[in-house]
């Protein structure tokens, strides 16, 4: 069989499996050879090259037939080789249906690709993150555990897919035969929906609860789909009741998931649930300088300056990605250049990264933290008490909050009690004499702006 011969077999597929079926299905197929009858084709991934096995194999086979192309079966690899599906004609299938049955290992024709680089080694440990870590460990050892589901969750960035994958990739490597099963609750909707057209909601069926390990990836994604809902609590009993473990992920606490049904909620509530804390200062710096170490032997003739990964840690605490794309680029940047990494490339390399992660500090953040430090009443900071241990923290909670805010002197003002812009202004005024002269206060300061940014 030639391209030009599978070129004529598409257009025939396109007018029997429909427009929809054929940019879905047959479209990303590659014709890959014909040998010994065997007609050879890739395909993206291994749930795809399964899907079309089973589910139109039929209809290219007739067309294929149709071309005067003699073929005996088909055969699907995804595109790095791997075998991913074979299909025999439709002779032999009616023998192969007297043959007792081989059930397809489900996590092999449904998991989602695991990321090589997400594993429990990478996997940078610090305060806000170390039960949600602690708590995949156990899981991934593959034993039984106390809690049941194992639910993760946090903001974006903070590691909840790295222990998702690290848990996968540990438990394939301690136990290969354990029936694994990771995919995001989109995955889920939509094989569960590709099913439901299908009329194969049993075979659906069989195939989750088959499972040893099913492994859920943003589950908030299926509040409010009714159906959905329904069949993934149903699984979820299903695979509880067998002494199943399942690990679940979020983007918030069950409770706070809008849409998602009461049952649900009640059930995911009944595990451990772990929340990923946004990361802290010595966590960030932890993780770039693992990151930078990997950099180090990659780009052998880079210098890094000290206090460069410091600098970073600080300015950028939203989101670990976007902190390991900025070192990614600075190193890459730098070597390009051919110049050592100093405060001054930093800054100008990232500056669109450390203008868009600069933290928006609030007047009220500032009053709370000054008041702490100090201690003393946030009802009197804000007061018309004039006392003096009174009234030089509400001086430096007036200046920081000129320093950090956007915020005008009359609006400052307003928040300060109502006072006066000129009150405002004198207060700055007075902050700024005494930090040159007052090492104390000007380690205050410090302390205090750090507090704030972090």
């Amino acid at each position: 069989m030639t391209e030009e011969t599978w070129g004529l077999v598409r257009g025939e597929l396109l007018k029997t499996v429909g427009k929809n079926n054929f940019a879905a299905w047959i479209e990303p197929m590659g014709f890959a050879g014909l040998d010994a009858g065997v007609a050879k084709f890739t395909v993206p991934t291994s749930f795809f090259g399964t899907w079309v096995s089973r589910n139109f194999s039929e209809q290219i086979l007739q067309q294929l037939s149709r071309a005067g192309t003699p073929v005996e079966r088909l055969e699907f690899a995804v595109q790095n080789g791997v075998a991913a599906a074979t299909k025999p004609t439709m002779k032999a299938a009616a023998a192969e249906r007297q043959a007792p049955a081989r059930r397809a290992e489900p996590e092999d024709e449904l998991t989602a690709p695991l990321d090589s680089r997400f594993t429990f080694d990478t996997f940078v440990v610090g305060k806000p993150n170390e039960l949600a870590h602690a708590a995949a460990r156990r899981v991934a050892e593959g034993g039984q555990v106390s809690f049941n589901p194992l639910f993760l969750y946090g903001g974006v960035g903070l590691g909840k897919t790295h222990l998702m994958h690290a848990i996968a990739h540990e438990l394939k490597k301690r136990k290969p035969r354990l029936r694994v099963l990771y995919l995001s609750a989109e995955q889920f909707m939509y094989r569960f929906v590709q099913a439901l057209r299908e009329r194969q909601v049993m075979d659906f069926k069989e195939m989750f609860r088959s499972v040893d390990v099913l492994m859920v990836d943003d589950v908030q994604f299926i509040a409010g789909k009714d159906s959905t809902q329904e069949e993934f609590f149903h699984t979820f009993n299903a695979l509880v009741d067998q002494n199943k473990q399942i690990v679940i992920s979020a983007d918030r606490a069950p409770g706070e998931i809008k849409d998602l049904e009461e049952r649900i909620k009640s059930r995911l509530q009944c595990g451990l649930v772990v929340d990923l804390h946004p990361t802290d200062y010595e966590l960030r710096l932890g993780i770039l300088q693992v990151k930078a170490e990997v950099y180090r032997h990659q780009y052998p003739d880079l210098k890094l300056a000290d206090g460069v990964l410091e600098f970073l840690a600080h300015r950028i605490a939203t989101n670990v990605r976007v902190l390991e794309g900025a070192l990614t680029r600075l190193f890459a940047f730098a070597s390009l250049v051919g110049r050592e990494i100093t405060l001054d490339l930093a800054q100008d390399c990232l500056a669109d990264i450390l203008r868009s992660t600069e933290r928006k500090v609030t007047i009220e953040e500032i009053q709370r933290k000054v008041a702490e430090h100090y201690n003393v009443r946030l009802s009197d900071l804000i007061g018309p008490k004039r006392l003096r241990i009174i009234a030089r923290p509400r001086q430096i909670a007036m200046y920081l909050s000129k320093q950090l805010t956007l915020r005008s002197l009359p609006e400052i003002g307003r928040r300060f009690g109502g006072r006066d812009h000129t009150t405002i202004m004198h207060g700055v005024r007075k902050i700024e004499e005494l930090r040159s002269t007052d090492s104390q206060l000007a380690e205050d300061l410090q302390l205090l702006r750090r507090l704030l940014e972090s």
